[in-house]
């Protein structure tokens, strides 16, 4: 059977004049000798260095910029995969299997084990260190942009494999999620490993390369639950990607590998709790959030929060003990009982449900708005050193309500009767400035902190600090209400805002609104003070993160979804059907599967380094074209020779 991962001699012989020989020669190359080759390896490897440095480079300036923010994404998720990981390493490996240990609570079972087995790994080696598991996620998904150019070097050309390396590199969306104490971006990794030895199998056929595939697709499941219908889906390309006679075995080998690896969760599983459980518990917690995601009206009655999850179960079975935990006590049986009510919801819509997996699955093909490297460097000083300090500047709540204005006429503020606080009572805009302060004065290149107790009552704000001349953003936090909790009982933080005062000379603290619809905000805030760190190091990374952020400012969906719908028009017009099929496979997965349930984008992460590839074939073409047009331009001939 003849494949067409290596470009043919037509494509390779067809006259560059017209369009379909323009996009042949912007997807593949021909045939090459053995010095070639060589010349090819090596040039590889430099590509791949290139893709890696900056890949990482950027990584880690988002580390640097958020370091200090990271805590507040999912904190109580992240800390359940450090409290399991401290179980292992007190208990070693029999804590994993003991159903007397503090593993055997089907709590545990929210999430698979693989992320806390990693912590465990690390932190007994080097010590418990948030900064230590960062990095290796860091380096992991550096080398996750590498791949994605092995990939497409393997089925296109590697200019495009290039581009799309560097896509990938550059993109603030996995830099961002790569920082965070979630393994979300490590999930992805196995995945893309996956299908380049799948694409190594369909250029030179071997069962041990199917197998690979399969096995590491088991091993994200070990991290996250959601490919978990990976290998199954990926072998239905199986038939189109090999010929008669291995189909079948190559089949089953990828399913096999995928099984072989995920058995010993599922035995440990049986052992520990008694039930088949193939990797963890949540599926129909998903899936009754996700129906109530797009219930606007309630019709339904389920709720979309996990709390809300928990309440309506625990009146529902007349369970009390249900409010506070997902899954304990009955866990599993809960579990069951909530896919079987989601099921049941979906057997009596069928249409209804149908346009939500539609819905779902169009918005999986949007960009998420993730934090841009800073064009400044972040605070580098400790935030210990306010203890230590006084204040260079402070308000008390009359003093900053005297010297500030009202930014919107439908908001109202109050000094409290003590004095110690005052309260804000927005407008029902969505992210409208409610009040700004008066200027206060900084100096230039200086590490600042501001501190300030706040509470926010109901709804939800944004608090910037903003350069008074030119409305620069140079520090920003958002205070929303907890779950369950009257205003009254909502808590006082006291809010820590370092940042850089760069060029400015004067700031303004500005209160806005939160996208806190439908309620408006009620906001809180005691006595502000200021100070001063001390003078700002690493100015010189001004220069490169000026660059990097003016090119993730672009990572819209907006560009780059027209980008991706263009490059498989290309690659249709190439009739390069099956590069199209192996690398569209997991976005076409995550489409037909993960739209099912209730999503967040960093559940689907995975679909986007491949649209990027074909974002990455319409950058290519295009500027293959451009470069042509150039060469036939009224320009001089030795600039065209």
């Amino acid at each position: 059977m003849k494949t067409d991962q290596t470009t043919n001699s037509v494509e390779a012989d067809a006259k560059p004049s017209t369009p379909e020989a323009r996009i042949h020669n912007a997807i593949g190359e021909g045939r090459v000798g053995t010095k070639a080759r060589r010349s090819r390896r090596v040039r590889t490897i430099i590509f791949g260095l290139i893709i890696f440095t900056v890949a990482l480079g950027v990584r880690f300036l988002s580390w640097h910029d958020t370091r200090r923010d990271v805590w507040k994404v999912q904190t109580v998720v992240a800390e359940n995969y450090r409290r399991v990981a401290r179980v292992l390493i007190e208990g070693g490996p029999g804590a994993f299997l003991n159903p007397a240990s503090p593993l055997g609570d089907a709590n545990t079972l929210g999430h698979p084990p693989g992320y806390a087995i990693l912590m465990a790994l690390l932190f007994g080696v080097f010590g418990e260190s948030d900064a230590l598991i960062q990095f290796v996620q860091i380096a992991c998904d550096a080398f996750g942009a590498v791949v994605v150019f092995l990939i497409v070097s393997l089925l296109l050309r590697r200019s495009v494999g290039l581009i799309a390396g560097l896509l990938v590199a550059f993109s603030p969306q996995f830099a961002w999620n790569s920082v965070l104490l979630l393994p979300d971006t490590l999930a992805v990794l196995p995945i893309l490993l996956a299908v380049y030895f799948l694409a190594r199998a369909y250029s030179r056929p071997s069962l041990v390369k199917i197998i690979a595939a399969g096995a590491l697709v088991g091993l994200s499941c070990w991290l996250r639950a959601n490919a978990m219908l990976l290998a199954p889906f990926m072998a239905l390309a199986i038939p189109f990607l090999f010929e008669r006679g291995k189909r079948l075995r190559y089949a089953a080998a990828l399913v096999g590998g995928a099984l072989l690896v995920i058995a010993p969760l599922t035995v440990r599983n049986a052992i520990v709790f008694g039930h088949f459980i193939p990797v963890s518990l949540g599926a129909g917690q998903t899936l009754l959030e996700g129906i109530a995601d797009y219930d606007a009206q309630g019709r339904f009655g389920i709720p979309d929060t996990d709390m809300g999850i928990m309440k309506w179960e625990a009146e529902m079975y007349g369970r009390p003990d249900y409010y506070g935990t997902l899954f304990n006590p009955d866990g599993v049986r809960r579990e069951r009982l909530r896919l079987a009510h989601g099921l049941s919801v979906v057997r009596s819509h069928p249409f209804w449900f149908s346009g939500v997996m539609v819905r779902r699955g169009a918005s999986m093909l949007r960009l998420e708005r993730a934090r841009l490297v800073s064009a400044s460097p972040p605070v580098t000083h400790s935030l210990a050193l306010v203890d230590e300090l006084q204040p260079v500047w402070s308000n008390s709540p009359a003093e900053f309500l005297s010297g500030g204005a009202l930014s919107s006429p439908q908001a109202k503020v109050g000094v409290a009767p003590d004095g110690a606080t005052f309260l804000l009572a927005g407008d029902d805009s969505t992210y409208g400035v409610q009040f700004a302060s008066a200027p206060v004065s900084v100096r230039k290149d200086t590490d600042y902190a501001l501190v300030l107790p706040a509470k926010i009552e109901q709804g939800r704000a944004i608090i910037n600090l903003a350069g008074a001349n030119d409305n620069t953003i140079y520090a920003t936090t958002i205070i929303e209400t907890v779950e369950h909790k009257s205003p009254e009982e909502q808590p006082f933080n006291m809010i820590r805002m370092p940042f850089v005062s760069g060029s400015a000379s004067q700031i303004r603290i500005v209160i806005a609104n939160g996208a806190s619809k439908p309620t408006p905000p009620l906001v809180r805030v005691g006595a502000i003070r200021l100070y001063e760190l001390g003078p700002a190091r690493n100015l010189w990374t001004r220069y490169p993160r000026i660059i990097l952020r003016a090119v993730q400012k672009l990572y819209l969906t907006a560009i780059m979804l027209p980008l991706t719908v263009i490059g498989i028009i290309l690659l249709a017009r190439a009739r390069r059907g099956r590069a199209s099929l192996i690398l569209l496979i997991v976005p076409a997965y995550y489409l037909c599967v993960q739209s099912a349930m209730h999503t967040e984008y960093r559940y689907v992460l995975a679909v986007h380094y491949f649209l990027f590839v074909m974002s990455a074939l319409t950058l290519s073409w295009l500027g293959g074209a451009l470069w042509q047009a150039l060469m036939k331009g009224p320009f001089p001939r030795r600039l065209r020779d």
